[in-house]
């Protein structure tokens, strides 16, 4: 489809969280390369990819080496430095608070999301006046059986509790408006679940068909450990509803006690033998204690949350390269 020159092209900002990003940035950035020029999406809206923010989290490998050459290389290629490791969404947030686009893209450093469909995002966004867009793959995606389903049942378990926000659709490729990315990026507090802050300003979300490519060879950087987190961090961010959940299971416990103690009233007043009760009264005191103690446990979450962000706890920290700074190699020998 021809571009129409006359239009103003739609600008797009690319940020990129890096952690193990050492062998599939240089391809990445290879591929983005064709779209810093106006080019048009499918339905035949012009765009243009104005900057890729590449956000070094201080993974285990050499990134940050490839970082410094591409950005060297690529006047379109900007290095965000991090303090330290502070995970995927904490990269993503300090990416966006750095760009400068009326949209920003968020896609993985592993290759798994072709930059080329951006132009599909940007379709939906306009087609249904949507701030924020995600990726939906149309194919099966390149993790194993057990993690697929675990993240299905997640996704579909917090769509309950997440005051509305249909997280099955969440993903890691995603087009949103630069200024409510920039928004989201100046607020969202430390333990925040990214999807979950966009929700909360952002007027509507859609989803767009794309394909999403294997990650080939590369490990992924999320254990089971943090992906539990990851998880733990979706309730918490999702509000108070998982809070009157757990109340609403104390009182079904409450009322099944009331109801057991009629029951054995009425049996007593019948005359009927009545159980030994060990049994029975074990099994409602280890139910309530139970719902007490996981009631009790999200209490203090959201506490640490609170005291988190009420101690001034950053969600990031961006700094100078470090290779320039006073601990830096280069600067030794300028």
């Amino acid at each position: 489809m021809s571009i129409d020159v006359t239009s103003d092209p739609h600008e797009i900002s690319i940020v990129v969280p890096v952690y193990k990003g050492e062998l599939t940035l240089r391809s990445l950035v290879s591929e983005i390369l064709p779209i810093t020029s106006v080019t048009s999406s499918p339905a035949g809206t012009a765009w243009r990819v104005a900057e890729v923010l590449l956000v070094h989290d201080n993974g285990p490998d050499r990134s940050a080496d490839v970082i410094r050459q591409l950005a060297e290389e690529f006047d379109f290629v900007r290095p965000v430095w991090l303090s330290r490791n502070f995970g995927q969404h904490a990269a993503t947030l300090a990416g966006m608070a750095s760009s400068g686009s009326e949209w920003i893209a968020t896609i993985d450093e592993d290759g798994q999301h072709d930059p080329i469909d951006i132009g599909l995002l940007l379709d939906a966004a306009v087609e249904n006046e949507a701030p924020l867009v995600y990726g939906k793959p149309i194919d099966s995606k390149p993790h194993g059986v057990l993690r697929n389903a675990s993240s299905r049942g997640a996704k579909a378990l917090m769509s309950g509790l997440a005051d509305g926000q249909k997280t099955s659709d969440f993903q890691s490729f995603r087009l949103i408006l630069g200024e409510i990315g920039r928004s989201v990026a100046a607020y969202a507090g430390s333990g925040v679940y990214l999807d979950i802050a966009f929700g909360w300003v952002a007027s509507r979300a859609v989803t767009a068909e794309v394909p999403f490519r294997d990650e080939g060879e590369r490990v992924s950087g999320y254990s089971g450990r943090k992906l539990l987190s990851h998880f733990w961090k979706l309730v918490l961010s999702s509000g108070t509803r998982a809070l009157r959940v757990v109340a609403m299971v104390g009182a079904a416990f409450a009322a099944i006690g009331i109801v057991l103690a009629l029951v054995f009233v009425v049996q007593w007043f019948l005359g009927a033998e009545l159980p030994a009760g060990w049994t029975s009264l074990m099994t409602v005191i280890l139910l309530t204690s139970g719902a007490l103690l996981i009631s009790l446990g999200m209490v203090a979450e959201y506490l640490g949350m609170a005291v988190n962000m009420a101690m001034g706890k950053p969600p990031y920290l961006i700094i100078s390269d470090p290779e320039d700074g006073p601990l830096g190699s280069r600067r030794a020998h300028k």
